[in-house]
């Protein structure tokens, strides 16, 4: 039975109270791409979900090919996405996990074949092409949803119930770091400067930080960036800074960079009353890279880190230096990003992360690039 609506037409969403179907019937979801996002995000929170199912990889590499089959036995492997389309009846959600400049045309394919999609970020270059695939989505009654997992950090998490029960006061700058030392290329498109790439800092760590900014205090109203090519033989940004102005009063500095031979704090949040400051990245990346998988590790609870970790909440004094209290880190929770999936696919509500939302973020983004190249602070309307 079908988890969707793929009648043509201005509708809600459809969902799977609209087939009849019982609800411990998994929704069974083909991945495109087996590279890093694949393989280390996508594929093992897909499979810890209840309600979803990996049906089906798409990789035109053998090795990975190799690497997916032993990772999910039961899983079919294609080699081109050009083979989902033909069987779109035996499949419930793609997602789109290969390169950057795949994510549009892919996701297009896939609404059109009448199946909801997952996209990594970013969802596309511009803004315009988001919304142009929100619109299809829309016209199709189909779920479109954007991977935005770092609104699960640990961090972000605690940082988000900070402000929710006033503990700063007002917020009145926003701090927010993803900061490598990387001094030597990796290569692959990520670091190429063909602009159809959607390469560099800015638009990988970047949509990262600046969905949490919007996320946190709403709309923008200005931004300002400085876009650097640092490293020898680098063709796309690699060290940024985006400084951005919200229509609440907030200001939020963003830095992005892989030349950071010494790591702030990745947040440092300021307000009326007290100041939040943490240090450190959430556990839950580091992890599915070593191989461990919610629920299965049999370890310390999934997304925890030690107290050592903590940030600290005060005002006066460096917390470098002991000034104000340890805040216990609420645990990460990258698998809440497919449940809510799941969710939406039963109830035909709205997904986690919308398409809308990732449309601000790019007008976003595409202001940060325009300041950069004409070195000026450029007003949203």
């Amino acid at each position: 039975m079908r988890f969707r609506n793929t009648v043509v037409k201005v509708a809600p969403m459809a969902s799977l109270a609209d087939t009849g179907t019982p609800g411990s019937t998994p929704a069974r979801v083909a991945l495109i791409g087996f590279g890093l996002a694949g393989s280390v995000f996508h594929a093992p929170l897909v499979a810890a979900t209840d309600g979803l199912v990996l049906d089906t990889v798409v990789t035109s590499s053998p090795e990975r090919q190799r690497q997916a089959a032993e990772a999910y036995p039961g899983a079919r492997l294609v080699a081109s996405a050009d083979e989902l389309w033909a069987r779109a009846g035996e499949l419930d959600l793609v997602v789109v996990a290969s390169p950057n400049r795949t994510h549009v045309p892919l996701a297009r394919a896939a609404l059109e074949a009448g199946l909801p999609v997952v996209v990594d970020k970013p969802l596309a270059a511009t803004a315009a092409e988001a919304e142009d695939l929100a619109a299809l989505a829309g016209r199709r009654g189909l779920l479109l949803s954007v991977f935005q997992n770092r609104r699960w950090d640990n961090d972000f998490r605690t940082l988000r119930r900070l402000i929710a029960e006033g503990a700063l006061g007002d917020v009145r700058r926003f701090e927010s770091r993803f900061e490598r030392w990387r001094p030597q290329l990796k290569g692959g498109w990520r670091e190429s400067g063909d602009p159809a790439e959607i390469g560099g800092l800015l638009y990988d760590l970047g949509s990262h930080l600046v969905d949490q900014a919007l996320t946190l205090f709403g709309p923008v109203t200005s931004v300002y960036a400085e876009v650097d090519v640092r490293r020898p033989g680098a063709r796309t940004d690699d060290d940024t800074f985006v400084a951005l102005t919200h229509a609440g009063g907030v200001r939020s500095h963003l830095w992005m960079s892989a030349t950071a031979a010494q790591l702030g704090p990745r947040f440092r949040v300021l307000g009326s009353q007290a100041g939040y400051v943490k240090y450190g990245l959430d556990p839950q990346e580091s992890a599915l890279r070593e191989g461990l998988r919610p629920g299965t590790d049999g370890g310390a609870p999934w997304g925890t880190e030690p107290e050592a970790a903590w940030g600290r909440l005060g005002a006066g004094e460096s917390p470098l230096t002991g000034g104000g209290e340890p805040v216990a880190t609420l645990p990460g929770d990258y698998p809440a990003y497919y449940r809510a999936v799941a969710a939406a696919l039963r109830t035909g509500g709205a997904p986690p992360v919308t398409a809308a939302e990732a449309a601000a973020a790019l007008r976003v983004l595409e202001a940060a690039r325009t300041s950069a190249a004409e070195g000026r602070t450029v007003t949203l309307p």
